[in-house]
């Protein structure tokens, strides 16, 4: 079975994807916006960035994908000395801390458009 996801370019590297991860973001992009969280474990700045984020808990659907793990190498490259990374529906949107603004503008963007297309 091929997941297919056309939606962005995280979206896309899922649509070949056997790996839960691609079949959950492929789901939930039809529902509420998918953020993606790079971390690893331990990572203290993760922890405090998802706490700022409790209160939008139920706006969006948080993936987290340890950066570590050898099926993740190309985001360990990528990330390794940027974590926490954020990428909102398959989009980088910010990374070290949260920008609350820049991710309520973002969110609100994305529900607007999701309320369009009912």
């Amino acid at each position: 079975m091929m997941v297919l996801c056309f939606l962005s370019r995280t979206l896309q590297l899922a649509r070949h994807s056997f790996s839960p991860l691609g079949r959950q973001l492929c789901s939930a992009s039809a529902n509420k916006p998918v953020l993606t969280l790079f971390t690893k474990k331990p990572c203290p700045l993760c922890d405090e960035a998802k706490e700022v984020l409790e209160p939008y808990k139920t706006r969006f659907i948080l993936q987290e994908v340890d950066i570590t793990l050898p099926e993740n190498s190309a985001w360990y490259e990528k990330y390794k000395y940027d974590i926490p990374v954020f990428h909102l529906n398959g989009k980088f949107l910010m990374k070290h801390q949260v920008d609350i603004q820049k991710f309520e503008d973002q969110l609100m963007k994305l529900e607007l458009q999701n309320d369009g297309n009912q």
